[in-house]
């Protein structure tokens, strides 16, 4: 039987093989975008208290009501707005089946959703499975004078028409690693107001935000939360990234039409993870204290990459970090991160794998991602070998 494939242009992702090729040369990877450091022992011991008390079968399809109400809080004391827990926090398994609830739920066929450009690859697979049409405004790309990736408000305005269903955008910025300022909520508003569009707002980084700059979240403003389908991860937030916890918080009748997906899709996710969750988020220390544990990260990385000959750009927020290799090679993004791997034993990701065309050379700004989420061991190492560059 011939097989039409519905993703006909999805294969192997780039982050697959980046990391099978740090394995095959033994690679230090600074490619994936995970910690390789285990998550509080605190947060351990009241999961595995979680499971010994017996929450071990299906929760709430929604999530565990204690965690609801622990998020609700939670947003209600960062950012101002309060999501009802029963009706307007729904718990997700990661952020991951969150978008792609949210996206199923609102794209139709013949949609327009716009994203902006370098995005999470995520996206476009999801919106071309709804039946939606995905287009694409491209950032500006870091220059001499402006150093690094910026959004024009106002290309992303002339993008959305009556068929756009949609805006996604992803602050603090995965790859780029910029943020979000006050005059961006401004224009936000207004093509809010203009448009009326959904946005859907992936702020998983929210709290590795770096130079003492703060999150601005769509829940921080009543009109932006009102049109805004937010998403988070405890995955980021708590070093768990394996656990694929996420959630999503938006007004009711969004939210009606997120659980629709979500109960077919995975129905709910794990019990003691919750359970556990529930307990240990409620305390605001271990995500207040995560911008100064990114930084001396950041920095460590930063200045060491100063002593090499990529150019690094300083980043604003994630656990990512942006450097120009053009003093190095003109090889392209893509060629160069093999070569980087297989000639030095330092595994990265090219900011072309963020496009929607990655093969296109006017994308080729010689731009490589490290991850710094890693051990300072390891990220000593990594610049031991890239001085050697």
């Amino acid at each position: 039987m011939t097989i039409t494939s519905k993703l006909p242009n999805v294969g192997t992702t780039i982050f697959t093989v980046m990391s099978q090729l740090a394995l095959d040369h033994n690679a230090i990877n600074l490619g994936q975008g995970f910690p390789d450091f285990n998550p509080d022992e605190n947060l351990l011991d009241l999961v595995n208290k979680a499971m010994r008390d017996g929450h071990n079968q299906y929760p709430a399809m929604p999530g565990v009501p204690a965690l609801r109400e622990t998020i609700s809080r939670k947003v209600h004391n960062l950012y101002g707005h309060r999501y009802n827990p029963d009706t307007e926090v729904t718990v997700t398994s990661g952020a991951t089946e969150a978008l792609m609830a949210s996206i199923q739920a609102f794209v139709h066929r013949d949609d327009e959703v716009v994203v902006i450009e370098p995005f999470y690859d995520l996206y476009v697979p999801a919106i071309e499975l709804a039946g939606g049409k995905t287009i694409v405004v491209s950032m500006n790309p870091p220059t001499e004078t402006v150093p690094k990736f910026s959004v024009d408000w106002d290309k992303v305005r002339r993008a959305i028409t009556p068929k756009t269903r949609m805006l996604i955008i992803n602050f603090p910025n995965n790859p780029t690693g910029i943020n979000l300022q006050e005059d961006d909520l401004d224009a936000l508003e207004q093509i809010v107001q203009e448009t009326g569009v959904i946005l859907l707002s992936d702020e998983v980084y929210e709290h590795i935000v770096l130079d003492g700059r703060k999150h601005l979240s769509m829940a921080s403003r009543p009109l932006l939360a009102q049109h805004s389908v937010v998403i988070f991860s405890f995955g980021k937030t708590y070093n768990i990234t394996g656990w694929k916890i996420g959630y999503v918080c938006a007004p009711a009748h969004l939210t009606r039409e997120v659980r629709k997906v979500h109960q077919f899709t995975v129905f709910t996710v794990p019990s003691p993870m919750q359970v556990g969750l529930a307990v240990y988020a409620d305390q605001p220390d271990p995500y207040q204290a995560l911008p100064a544990f990114y930084q001396q990260k950041h920095d460590l990385l930063f200045n060491g990459l100063k002593e090499t000959r990529f150019k690094p750009m300083k980043s604003e927020g994630t656990f990512f970090l942006l450097a120009d290799y053009s003093e190095i090679s003109d090889l392209p993004q893509g060629e160069f991160a093999q070569w980087l791997t297989k000639e030095h034993g330092v595994t990265v990701i090219p900011v072309s794998a963020f496009y929607a065309q990655p093969e296109q050379f006017d994308q080729n700004y010689k731009i490589i991602r490290f991850c710094f989420a890693k051990k300072d061991q390891t990220l000593n190492e990594a610049l031991a070998r890239l001085g050697r560059v």
